[in-house]
This record gives structure tokens, C-alpha cells and sequence, in this order.
């Protein structure tokens, strides 16, 4: 089968190769797959980089999620069949970059049959991080307001949606006049470019000074800094990521003076701590996307041979929305 694979660390543009590889065997409760569609995320970046917290042996094929079609599965799988289309993430070095690719019974779900496969592809990581933070970590409320950070981006698009759709009034931060385009199409309420604007202001004269009740930080270092200036009377600051490639120190003495809360969120590890959340989280995923309330924006849909140049835009931050290889453009 074809393949992207790392053998050394460094940039996108610079490590990855297409090339011919064996097919994946299913062992245990692995489950085979063939690829429908495979979104290019921020870990996938860092990972060629060396600098995410999973650190993949060499060779390695990225691709941390995925949508597909099940062709073989190991003799411990009893929830799957040949023939499911599911989604899920993926089990390293054998990531969806590929023809075919491996997933585990445990962390693999149904995909929503109202989704196509590059939006059901889209749909795992980035929403299952969107709702933990905004329901289980930061108890969004209806009729509060919610900060948005890198709106435009994977998280941030689907923070939007899960914003909106829990009845928040929605602020999306992005950087240009495109992006800001797509923050407003997905439902955001106000838009601030920051090339143009101070997001700090903007967000004390819409709340009349009140501030944001919840901030969605995927983005981390002076945008974290400039949020705690602009967060409300018992707010919710949501550390989702450091895209921004700086990892601030929190000033707790002002968290402790203006009463707000800072957050962490590291989803991956509800898989193995909370796997039963995971899975009631898919299902109402499944039905809010079922009702058209929620909807990947899938901007770019990729051939395999146009993966390699796709993650290193993603990696110089060009993307807007999820940029996706799907096996049939």
C-alpha cells in the first residue's frame, strides 16, 4: 500500500515520503481499515517535529484520526464487522496517511451516517476535544459568553458550533479577513481579526465590561496572557493546546484577585481514564450532527499524494477549517 512515513524528525515539508509499504495486519482488539478520509490535525505536525507528548517510534505513518471502512479485525473485536464504516483514532505507526491504516475496538465508534466520510473523519478528535472542554471542564451555560481563540482552525471551528449550539453567545479571534469570513459562516456572533483589532477590547465593549465567562485557549502564550485581562467574574480559562509554540506561566495571584478559574484539558487521556465518556460523548456528537446543529467544515479535500504538502501549510498556520485526504476526491 501507499504510505506517508517519518523516518527522521523536522518539518512537515522535510520528513515526510510517500512510499510503498506492507499492509497492516489486525492482532488482538486492533481493527484494519481502509481509508476513507483522514484530516491533517496539529499533533500531526508536532509529532514530525519530535515535540508532541506521544512520541511514535521510527518509521511512523501520522494521520491521528480517521474515517473508514473496516476490512479486517483482530480475534478480540466483538463490536465491529467487515464492512463498518466507523471513525476513530488511530494506533500508531500505522496512521490514516495511508491506504490503510489500524484502529482499536476501544477508542473506534459508528460514523454518523449524516456526515460524509471527510466530515465523519473530522468529526473525532477535534469535537470530542470541543465538548469536553466546554461542557465537562468549563460547565458552559446557556446565555454565557465564550471566547473563541484560532476560530478558523480545527478546535476552533468546532468550538464555534458546540459554542452555539449550547446556547452561548460566541467571540471568534481569528487572523485575516478569510478567516474571519469563516468564523461568521459557522455561526460566531462577534469576529475580531487580530491583525485589526484587539481582542481584549473588543470583548469588554460587546459584554459591557463584564468580560468572557469562558475562553477556548488552544493557542496558549501572549493570546493566554492578554485573555486573563478580558475573562469575567468567576470565567473559565480552557487551556486546550500551545499552537502560538510558547508555553506561558500563569500569573495565580491575578487568577486569585479577579476570581476566575484556569482550566487544563488533555483529552487523550479520558481514553484511558474514561473511556465511557468518550463513548457518551460520541453519541450526543452523533446527535447534534444528526440534527444539523454541528458539521465539520472540511475546506480542502486532498488526494494521498497532496498529504505531505497539506500538514506543512497546517504547520505555517495557511489552513482554514480541516484540511482532509479522502481515498475518492
Amino acid at each position: 500500500m501507499k504510505a506517508w512515513r517519518v523516518a527522521e524528525l523536522g518539518e512537515p515539508r522535510d520528513v515526510l515520503t510517500l512510499l510503498d509499504v506492507p499492509d497492516p495486519e489486525p492482532a488482538g482488539t486492533r481493527i484494519v481499515v481502509r481509508v476513507l478520509a483522514s484530516p491533517a490535525n496539529f499533533p500531526d505536525v508536532l509529532m514530525c517535529r519530535g515535540l508532541y507528548q506521544i512520541k511514535p517510534e521510527l518509521p511512523f505513518t501520522p494521520g491521528v484520526e480517521l474515517c473508514g471502512e473496516v476490512v479486517a479485525v483482530g480475534p478480540g473485536v466483538t463490536r465491529f464487522a467487515v464492512g463498518d464504516r466507523v471513525i476513530g483514532g488511530t494506533v500508531l505507526p500505522h496512521g490514516g496517511f495511508a491506504e490503510y491504516a489500524v484502529l482499536d475496538e476501544a477508542v473506534t465508534f459508528p460514523a454518523p451516517s449524516s456526515l460524509d466520510d471527510a466530515q465523519a473523519g473530522s468529526l473525532y478528535i477535534g469535537y470530542q476535544t470541543g465538548w469536553f472542554a466546554l461542557h465537562r471542564r468549563a460547565a458552559l451555560q446557556p446565555g454565557e459568553t465564550l471566547l473563541v481563540h484560532a476560530a478558523a482552525g480545527g478546535v476552533g471551528t468546532a468550538a464555534i458550533q458546540l459554542g452555539k449550539a449550547a446556547g452561548a453567545r460566541v467571540i471568534g479571534v481569528v487572523g485575516g479577513p478569510e478567516k474571519a469570513a469563516v468564523a461568521r459562516e459557522l455561526g460566531a456572533d462577534v469576529v475580531v481579526d487580530r491583525h485589526a483589532e484587539d481582542f481584549v477590547t473588543v470583548v469588554k465593549d460587546v459584554t459591557g465590561g463584564r468580560g468572557a465567562d469562558v475562553v477556548f485557549d488552544p493557542v496558549g502564550g501572549d493570546t493566554y496572557a492578554r485573555s486573563t485581562k478580558c475573562i469575567a467574574f468567576e470565567g473559565r480559562i480552557v487551556i486546550i493546546g500551545f499552537a502560538g509554540g510558547e508555553i506561558q506561566s500563569a500569573a495565580l495571584n491575578h487568577a486569585l484577585i479577579k476570581n476566575y478559574s484556569i482550566v487544563g484539558l488533555h483529552w487523550g487521556l479520558y481514553n484511558t481514564r474514561a473511556p465511557q465518556l468518550v463513548a457518551e460523548c460520541h453519541t450526543e456528537l452523533t446527535a447534534l450532527a444528526d440534527a444539523g446543529r454541528i458539521g465539520p467544515l472540511v475546506s480542502e479535500r486532498l488526494p494521498l499524494a497532496d498529504v505531505g504538502d497539506a500538514v506543512q501549510r497546517l504547520a505555517d498556520g495557511t489552513t482554514v477549517g480541516r484540511v482532509s485526504y479522502v481515498a475518492e476526491v
